[in-house]
């Protein structure tokens, strides 16, 4: 039963401003479904428009950022818990622990970097916890295309593959993480 769900997201909206629209869906929905919702601590970009979502919508909003980000990504202080750590190391770390499961939207490096830290840390045993794609607009498809290509090659078996949750919809995506 997942309880609090992170996601890691871009810290700007993006050109096409269904990501945002999308952000805000998965905001709003988490907070009808009572899962709180863990991310990066951010006040702007899809980060902010997931937060203030969830918040609108009577959400528990749980923000983690490194104390260099909170000028740079106007950290939220406005959300119901922000945890100011000194590290990214120390971010992905509490985020992880804080949560029961994680879900990458659009975003750039720093999201997939997130996103494939805690696959990796699924795949080698250190957590059991839902690993997933908010794939809106097919922004990570090309992505898949290279995680198939490293199954055709042999450096992930098939079974790794198959346990990412992937979706173009967050209702689909929250039911098969159960």
């Amino acid at each position: 039963m997942i309880k609090r769900l992170a996601i890691f997201c871009g810290s700007s909206t993006g050109h096409n401003t269904l990501y945002k629209q999308e952000a805000q869906a998965v905001g709003k929905l988490l907070a009808e479904k009572g899962i709180e919702l863990v991310y990066g601590g951010g006040k702007i970009g899809l980060m902010g428009a997931a937060a203030d979502a969830c918040l609108e919508n009577g959400g528990k909003v749980i923000g983690v950022i490194p104390e260099k980000l909170m000028t740079a990504e106007v950290g939220h202080t406005g959300v119901t818990e922000l945890h100011v750590v000194d590290t990214m190391h120390e971010r992905k770390a509490m985020m992880a622990l804080l949560s029961d499961g994680f879900i990458a939207l659009p975003g750039g490096i720093g999201t997939l970097e997130e996103i494939i830290e805690v696959f990796t840390w699924h795949q080698i045993g250190y957590h059991d916890k839902p690993c997933a794609f908010l794939n809106t607009n097919g922004y990570y498809d090309k992505l898949f295309n290279f995680i198939d290509h490293s199954v055709s090659e042999g450096f992930l078996s098939q079974t790794q593959r198959d346990e990412l949750i992937i979706s173009n919809d967050i209702n689909e995506l929250l039911n098969s993480m159960g």
